[in-house]
């Protein structure tokens, strides 16, 4: 079982997630919190297998929440979910060793395979944002 938390300020956003997640067999939301400093405690608290932060929320957003884990050494993969195609959220994401960073408005079952891919040790990003990732290597 793939033990999941999902951080997301937008009540309807987080709540959709977290009913279409649950009927996954192998993927079980044992959190659904709406700022980065309630799900950071959560995390230190139950250390889920899977992180899903939203990149901006209140009171700490997901990229400081994924760096307070990765200097926490905790072992949890971290996918960054955004509605924002921005090169710069996209480098401090990988400055901060995400495995997955997806754009919102993919299909939900992108999201499941990746929940599947980055435990299995791989690393996912949107495809519209693999563009963005080559420019930036090409310069």
């Amino acid at each position: 079982m793939i033990r999941i938390l999902i951080a997301e300020d937008q009540q309807m956003v987080r709540g959709a997630f977290t009913s279409l997640l649950q009927f996954e067999q192998d993927i079980e939301v044992i959190a659904a919190v709406a700022d980065g400093k309630t799900a950071y405690d959560v995390i230190e608290q139950t250390i889920p297998d899977v992180c899903i932060l939203d990149i901006e929320m209140p009171n700490a957003s997901g990229l400081e929440v994924a760096q307070k884990i990765r200097a926490a050494q905790l072992p949890c993969k971290i996918i960054i979910v955004t509605t924002f195609a921005r090169p710069g959220y996209l480098q401090k994401a990988m400055d901060a060793q995400v495995e997955g960073y997806l754009l919102k408005d993919e299909p939900i079952d992108f999201l499941i395979q990746s929940i599947r891919r980055v435990m299995k040790g791989e690393r996912v990003i949107s495809t519209d944002l693999s563009a963005i990732i080559f420019m930036q290597e090409k310069n």
